[in-house]
């Protein structure tokens, strides 16, 4: 479906919107440089993430890697404990090995081609059409949530936009929008809007400069835009895992596997529970499964909630008594004898931060 913009929607985005957002554009600091460097690590950073939780990420990742190639030389462990608690790490995996991609293939500098740009790892076409636009100022459409809102609400859009031929009309539609305007300026507008004014609730349409022409404002409807189908349940994992002590300061964290999720990042180990299986039975089995360990599971530490894209995470962590065998990396990456206060040399997700915090607060 060819989605139409409303009359003299680009007139108004000329008068109205590009002056609001000149004056009202919050300070964020990758809007101080646009280096294709900056602009690529603050689009992955706030990819499902809120502005105000990746402005210390984003100042802190700048300070470690201020360059592609500074990136590129770190150690993987030394970006995942940058990244700890942002979540979703296989975007830090993904900047990481594009890094190693920008400066083998094209000298350290980010391209300006869209070709070339696909070829990075983790780079799809919303971070190039970022990218593409932000830094090199070329008239490339970014369709976030944000730029969704405004535009299903500007034109009256009551299609699913869950729908994979919807996302590719709207994305459509912001190109058209896009067309007469300086796309950078423009893109930032409408991200901005949709993240101040044109909100998920309550929005502000007394002082949105797009009021005036915006269909889903004039019918009072503005609450019905966008339409989303509702996302299926997902399910709740009940998972056991152990603090294995060595003695009464040393205690075990184990890596995950790299291709696995949360590769490369360190925990508590543990896994699954089988049905009618107790917590205690199923520590005892995944340490030994996973380290060859054979432990006396103990008293519990701290019941973990935690919420993944897919799953609903439920871990009872247990004190575990170490029986004198020797791990062994099995069904793990690698495993360290570690103090508490040695495991701020590791990156943990948040889930095992947790799990850290009991420990400290004992």
């Amino acid at each position: 479906m060819t989605y139409r913009l409303p009359k003299n929607c680009l007139l108004t985005v000329s008068k109205d919107l590009l002056p609001w957002f000149e004056a009202n554009a919050r300070e964020l600091p990758w809007r101080l440089n646009r280096d294709p460097y900056a602009v690529w690590v603050s689009e992955c950073m706030l990819q499902q993430t809120r502005v105000e939780t990746v402005i210390p990420y984003f100042l802190r990742w700048m300070a470690c890697f201020p360059t592609v190639k500074a990136l590129a030389a770190a150690d993987q462990q030394q970006v995942l404990k940058c990244w700890e608690g942002l979540g979703y790490y296989a975007r830090a995996r993904n900047l990481h090995a594009a890094s190693k991609q920008v400066v083998a293939l094209f000298g350290g500098e980010l391209p300006s081609q869209v070709d070339e740009l696909s070829r990075l790892k983790g780079v799809g076409p919303y971070t190039v059409a970022a990218i593409l636009s932000l830094a090199f100022g070329k008239s490339y459409a970014v369709l976030d949530g944000n730029v969704e809102r405004v535009l299903t609400r500007l034109c009256a859009i009551s299609d699913d936009i869950r729908k994979p031929q919807v996302k590719k009309d709207l994305q459509n539609l912001a190109t058209r929008f896009l067309a007469t305007h300086p796309p950078a300026q423009l893109n930032e507008a409408v991200m901005e809007l949709g993240a101040t004014v044109c909100t998920p609730r309550n929005p502000q349409c007394d002082c949105c400069p797009l009021a005036s022409i915006c269909r889903a404002h004039k019918r009072g409807e503005v609450s019905l835009f966008p339409y989303k189908s509702k996302k299926p349940k997902i399910p709740t994992v009940q998972v056991g895992a152990g603090v294995v002590w060595r003695d009464e300061h040393t205690f075990l964290i184990a890596q995950r596997n790299e291709s696995g999720m949360l590769g490369g990042m360190w925990e508590f180990p543990g896994g699954k529970i089988e049905k009618n299986e107790s917590i205690e039975a199923c520590i005892a089995r995944e340490l030994e499964e996973e380290l060859g360990l054979k432990v006396e599971v103990g008293d519990e530490l701290i019941k973990v909630k935690h919420t993944y894209t897919h799953f609903h995470l439920r871990m009872g962590v247990h004190h575990c008594r170490w029986q004198g065998d020797e791990p062994e990396a099995i069904d793990c990456a690698d495993f360290r004898w570690v103090t508490l206060a040695e495991c701020e040399a590791y990156p943990f997700s948040r889930a095992d931060l947790k799990v850290l915090e009991a420990l400290a607060s004992q």
